[in-house]
């Protein structure tokens, strides 16, 4: 048989003809050659990472955020860790409301391989790519990082293609949102700071309720999930609550099937926080201010006032 060397089919002409005019920058072949070795490069030197999509639950129309985001799933994949000598970013920072962390990175995926393990497996707000707000998990140093910006000409169109996603990073920032991934040390996040809060329990319920497990308000139909559960002094400890329970109402485990009902509850008395103290100034702030005051700054003028 004989072999014949063919040229690519969007080739390029030396005579520069219009009928050899080429239709890109490079043959798709040179282009495939190029990513093959963008991928092989981060195989071989990047670090096993987890990408973590955004769930959009409650979408602000006005500042077009996501108060209630939610993670509930995490993807393995290969990035490149583009600073080898350490986080990027200021640091540790002593600012007027304490130390603050400000650890900053940038990971680099190859477009082909995050298409293969991430937007062909989940659902992303923006579909393919890497979206602002999606969270990297970097299991070495158990770092949890947010994607602040995606750069997407960077390198600048190699043989007219571009073969990554350069992703800007900073150290993510808990605020309440919930994290089911199936990652153990990943999910731990939400387990030790979300806003947990203390319901008293009325003696005579049944059952035990069980940690992970959904409870629902039988009144209110707020549902929340259990933290903790202590039958000998009647107390569960809730996160991730969808409102208010009411006093008195019947909980009752999603799993467990334990009721028991609500005494006295404390939406303030964070009980993951060591140094959380709204319960304590919510507390002695009236021993502070005089809040039986009508008018703090005087009655001055008042025709109905005749102290003055």
């Amino acid at each position: 048989m004989a072999i014949q060397n063919s040229p690519a089919q969007d080739y390029v002409q030396s005579d520069y003809s219009n009928a050899g005019r080429l239709k890109a920058n490079a043959s798709s072949q040179e282009q495939k050659f190029i990513e093959n070795l963008v991928v092989e490069s981060i195989e071989i030197y990047g670090q096993d990472i987890y990408y973590v999509p955004r769930t959009i639950v409650n979408k602000d129309s006005v500042f077009e955020e996501d108060s209630d985001g939610k993670f509930e799933s995490a993807k393995a994949i290969r990035a490149y860790v583009n600073n080898v000598e350490g986080w990027e970013g200021q640091g540790e920072l002593l600012s007027k409301f304490g130390i603050r962390i400000e650890d900053k990175t940038t990971f680099i995926f190859s477009r082909e391989k995050f298409k293969e393990h991430v937007d062909d497996s989940v659902t992303l707000n923006v579909e393919g790519r890497p979206n602002e707000g999606d969270l990297i998990w970097f299991p070495i140093t158990k770092h949890l990082f947010e994607i602040k910006f995606v750069e997407v000409e960077r390198p600048f169109y190699q043989l007219g293609r571009n073969y990554v996603w350069e992703c800007q990073c900073e150290l993510f920032e808990y605020s309440d949102e919930e994290i089911n991934t199936g990652i153990t040390e990943l999910d731990a996040i939400e387990t030790a700071f979300a806003n947990a809060i203390t319901v008293g329990l009325v003696a005579g319920g049944t059952g035990t309720f069980t940690a992970g497990e959904i409870v629902t308000g039988g009144t209110s139909n707020v549902t929340a999930e259990v933290k903790s559960f202590d039958s000998a002094t009647r107390t569960l400890i809730v996160i991730n609550r969808s409102g208010t329970f009411s006093v008195p109402e019947t909980l009752t485990g999603g799993s467990s099937s334990a009721s028991w009902t609500t005494a006295t509850y404390n939406t303030i008395d964070n009980q993951n926080l060591e140094y959380d103290q709204n319960n304590d100034f919510e507390t002695l702030d009236n021993d502070i201010i005089d809040f039986t005051e009508a008018n703090p700054f005087g009655s001055v003028g008042s025709t109905t006032d005749n102290t003055i």
